[in-house]
């Protein structure tokens, strides 16, 4: 845990407690800080009390008292409209932070100098985070991840100065959107900014307020590494350029003067019109893909940043197993491979997935989406076959009809040996299974999560299967 000094003996208000909110709550007292603590839902309550910790309604606090608010991400702060709690600091004049922003305090008057990598974008950040911790354990760093990646970032070991045996500690931190909007004093080391895509507007508003938060993540980093495939970011790289600071432009669609560009699976580095290949993704099957390309391309920016050789930073990617449930690779079958991209909640998801193979035999479907499957029109010549599970099962057969042949295989668990079978018996040299649902999984599980595990035990029980 990283105990919070900066609030002394003073009153802090701690409003949403799960896993997140409890950590913010216990490190604030073990800093010397006062929390008063309190959630909508009388399950955090209890979790809180039976930690010892003060719960109190926020109503009936004494608000001249509180030093600060400190808000759980998935609270609204502005859209749709302020949280009670967060109107009720406002009216007493009281800020409003979030626990990264504890965290940058923390750092900065315990160990400034500490690396601290930051990592945002509308889509690829978690494995751009994990692809960027893997390159520095692997480089035998002390390696503290979290942050919107699943850890809470006041439950990492404390910043230090020193190196800890010998080892320098970095942390590498994924930031949502609501995250950065509770850290008005980020400053990373190194902060990176992949993409901005239509999102998350019902806690935003509007796009153009979206992706001005997102950019205060690169403005305040010593180091800002911004993907230019998007006008939002592009027009964020130029920004922080007139300012007089220069960002590392990254991209998978041109080649760059300046920047980290990838072409195929080569990644390149420019300085000055001159560009030299510093890595291959040759190979890597957990980086396949021109998205995967764009993480790679930020990761390696990040961790040459942040002092690692090129050599450390290929071994490290070569060795890099990828995040489960994303094109994580579960299993081979002779020339069949088994991919699991179950994360795939929507079209715009599966489209990296089908993009990556050239032959492919998928499964897809659950809770739809609004807009189901007609903009992967493009990517239905790979499909040798569909197999469709869950609600959108009629809704998907409709769009294939005529372009895709397709059977009706209700489950995960009747879909894997169908499609197992069919694969097998192609002749490919290499065929693809892939679960890429383009679908909510609520239908049938709690969460993408369980989908993604059902397909994995799925096939681990098929006979001869092996490791891919």
């Amino acid at each position: 845990m990283i105990p919070i000094t900066s609030f002394g003996d003073r009153a802090v208000a701690v409003f949403g407690l799960g896993g997140s909110g409890l950590v913010t709550a216990e490190a604030l007292a073990a800093g010397g800080a006062r929390p008063i603590v309190w959630d909508d839902g009388e399950a955090g309550r209890k979790a809180a009390a039976d930690k010892g910790l003060d719960v109190r309604d926020l109503n009936e606090v004494d608000w001249s008292s509180v030093a600060a608010l400190v808000l759980s991400p998935g609270v609204p702060l502005t859209h749709p409209e302020p949280h009670w709690s967060v109107k009720l600091a406002a009216a007493h004049g009281v800020e409003v932070i979030g626990d990264i922003e504890l965290f940058v305090r923390e750092r900065r008057a315990r160990a400034p100098g500490a690396p601290f990598i930051a990592i945002t974008g509308t889509n690829g950040k978690s494995t751009t985070t994990a692809l960027i911790a893997h390159l520095f354990a692997a480089a035998g760093r002390d390696v503290q991840l979290g942050g919107n990646i699943g850890t809470a970032i006041l439950s990492l070991e404390p910043p230090s100065p020193d190196k800890v045996q010998g080892i320098e500690r970095v942390y590498v931190v994924e930031c949502s959107s609501y995250q950065i909007d509770l850290a008005p004093s980020i400053d990373p080391s190194v902060a990176i900014l992949l993409n901005v895509t239509e999102d998350h507007l019902d806690r935003h508003g509007t796009l153009e307020h979206y992706a001005a938060v997102k950019a205060r993540l690169v403005e305040g980093a010593a180091t800002p590494v911004v993907g230019v495939d998007d006008v939002w970011c592009a027009a964020i790289a130029d920004e922080i350029e007139a300012k007089g600071r220069r960002p590392v432009r990254i991209s998978v669609e041109r080649q760059l003067s300046d920047g980290v560009y990838a072409i195929g699976d080569r990644l390149f580095s420019a300085e000055g019109g001159r560009a030299v290949e510093v890595a291959s993704l040759a190979g890597i099957g957990s980086l396949r893909g021109a998205h995967n390309a764009q993480n790679a391309c930020a990761a390696l920016a990040a961790a040459h940043a942040g002092g690692l050789t090129l050599d450390q930073i290929q071994a490290g990617m070569r060795s890099f197993p990828g995040l489960a449930h994303r094109m994580e690779q579960v299993g081979r079958l002779g020339p069949v491979l088994f991919v699991n991209d179950s994360k795939a909640t929507n079209a715009d998801a599966a489209a990296k997935a089908l993009s990556s193979f050239p032959t492919l035999y998928w499964i897809a479907g659950g809770k739809p989406k609004t807009g189901g499957i007609e903009s992967l029109a493009e990517y239905f010549p790979k499909i040798r076959k569909a197999y469709l599970i869950g609600e959108a099962t009629d809704e998907f057969a409709a769009t294939l009809e005529g372009l895709v042949p397709y059977v009706r295989a209700e489950t995960i668990e009747k879909a894997v040996p169908l499609a197992s079978a069919d694969a097998a018996a192609s002749g490919l040299d290499e065929a693809v299974v892939l679960l890429s649902p383009a679908c909510a999984s609520f239908d049938q599980f709690r969460n993408f999560e369980e989908r993604g595990k059902a397909f994995s035990r799925a096939v681990l029980s098929l006979p001869g299967i092996g490791k891919a």
